[in-house]
């Protein structure tokens, strides 16, 4: 198993990337919809239709998101982690994702920008 860190610098108030994260409605919008997701620990989401799937573990608001990740036939789930912090008007998301299959790690590491955290990011830097 292996793990993925990356840093996402988003010219947004922190409140807005958060509700990027835990928000549907926002998920929906930003792509990976159809979506069942809140801010409440022990939360069990669904992303993109159930390919991806888990439960909120640590959630402190605007601050903390930690994650159980099942995705394809995976034995165990993997953990993700954002972390969000202000930074000279902007927000900075740290990516932390934990016990990722190996055989997967370079396609899942270029999905979080392709498929996640861009397309968050373009969405909450226009609205």
């Amino acid at each position: 198993m292996k793990f993925i860190k990356k840093f996402y610098e988003i010219n947004a108030p922190i409140d807005k990337v958060w509700d990027g994260l835990i928000n549907p409605d926002s998920i929906n919008k930003w792509g990976g919809g159809p979506s069942r997701m809140n801010d409440e620990e022990g939360f069990e989401f669904k992303l993109w239709g159930g390919d991806v799937f888990g439960k909120n573990i640590k959630v402190i608001k605007e601050k903390l998101l930690t994650q159980e990740w099942f995705g394809g036939d995976w034995d165990k789930p993997s953990i993700v982690t954002f972390n969000l912090k202000t930074a000279n008007g902007k927000t900075v998301v740290e990516l932390i994702h934990t016990d990722v299959p190996d055989k997967e790690v370079k396609d899942i590491e270029q999905g979080w920008g392709d498929y996640y955290m861009l397309p968050l990011k373009k969405l909450v830097e226009q609205t």
